[in-house]
């Protein structure tokens, strides 16, 4: 089988993707220099590729000079199938240009998310265009299934729930400490990520904890508004900019739990690189994030807009490293037994043959 994959953003999560299938298929990966470039040290030799300079949105006329190269590309690879990652505006409009070829395109969130002022670029019926067009589509959760399959009425069968591969390497600084009663916030800074709530949530976390501390890593719109929310800024560690891999491995180490306090989602790579490093999570019960936390197990579960509920799940945890370890072995239990590179690699071909066939149908074993 031959396969064309194309990503704009993803990086980490494409190139462990697209080096698994390269065991069993014949992988041409598009993807952005600045995407690729951190991650060539985990990109198989089996893997021919095509990096490129990513264009700014705005720059229609370079987007579709690259858009033509990459279509004349696949032509010349001869492909069988190709893999799209969602999201892009530009390949959306111009997905016409496969040709016949069957398409089968991941979306990692079936609508706009509240706040997050770079996905409102791209206008949903823009976006929609590729999701109509595509044979096959995979999901990460079965609420993201449902809700792409209630919003624009396609059927069931061509959607496909597949695990978020397996990122983040816990061999990197395997030998820094955990830091106790420090609670990380890693990740996109947008409305709907709730991060409001873990700072109203920090009054009630530091009466009970006074030396506790939050760790807040990301970007997205301007944080100024979350730092007059602070009653203690003292009690906050900011990292208002971009974390490189060392850095996150370094946050995710010294963290003793992590926290997702979001208000709306679809899913989430912050839980399977928090598994990843053996951390307990606390995360709410929106989108797919319960698909993805076992609650009692590898974490807990809260209702959205509850910082008193939040801090008390937080509390729980920091109360009792023991706790807190068995939650950290059972993530990392979960994350590899169900999101291997080798077991999303099978279930991705699985989806590709559906295409090709144009049957929709996976067998439940295959998916297993």
């Amino acid at each position: 089988m031959r396969v064309a994959f194309i990503s704009f953003d993803f990086g980490e999560y494409s190139v462990r993707l697209v080096s698994g299938m390269a065991e069993h298929a014949s992988v041409r990966l598009f993807l952005p220099e600045c995407e690729v470039k951190p991650y060539l040290h985990l990109l198989s030799d089996k893997v021919d590729l095509q990096s490129f300079p990513k264009p700014r949105l705005r720059q229609p006329l370079r987007q579709m000079r690259l858009l033509r190269q990459i279509a004349n590309q696949i032509r010349d690879f001869d492909a069988d199938v190709v893999h799209l990652q969602s999201g892009h505006l530009w390949f959306s409009l111009a997905a016409r240009m496969l040709g016949s070829r069957p398409l089968v395109l991941t979306v990692h969130d079936p609508s706009r998310h509240p706040g997050d002022e770079e996905s409102a670029r791209s206008p949903d019926w823009v976006l929609d265009r590729a999701c109509f067009r595509a044979g096959q589509r995979i999901v990460h959760a079965p609420q993201v299934k449902d809700a792409l399959i209630k919003r624009l009425g396609i059927p069931e069968s061509t959607v496909h729930v597949i695990p978020h591969i397996l990122i983040g390497d816990d061999k990197e600084l395997k030998d820094m400490p955990e830091e106790e009663h420090l609670i990380l916030f890693f990740g996109r800074i947008w409305g709907y990520k709730g991060l409001e709530y873990l700072i109203r949530a920090e009054p009630f976390i530091t009466a009970k904890f006074p030396n506790a501390k939050i760790a807040i890593a990301g970007v997205g719109e301007a944080f100024e508004r979350y730092r007059n929310m602070m009653i203690h800024p003292e009690r906050f560690i900011v990292h208002n900019e971009h974390v490189s891999d060392e850095k996150r491995a370094e946050l995710f180490r010294r963290a003793s739990v992590i926290a997702l306090p979001y208000v709306e989602a679809s899913q989430s790579g912050v839980i399977p690189i928090a598994y990843r490093f053996g951390k307990p999570v606390v995360a709410t019960t929106v989108g797919g994030l319960p698909a993805m936390v076992d609650d009692g197990r590898t974490g807990f579960l809260v209702p959205p807009r509850d910082e008193r509920a939040l801090a008390n799940a937080i509390n729980t945890l920091l109360a009792d490293p023991a706790l807190r370890r068995t939650f950290g072995e059972n993530g990392r239990h979960k994350i590899n037994s169900e999101c291997s590179a080798e077991l999303v690699a099978r279930q991705t071909r699985a989806v590709y043959r559906a295409a090709l066939t144009g049957s929709g149908h996976v067998t439940d074993e295959v998916m297993a």
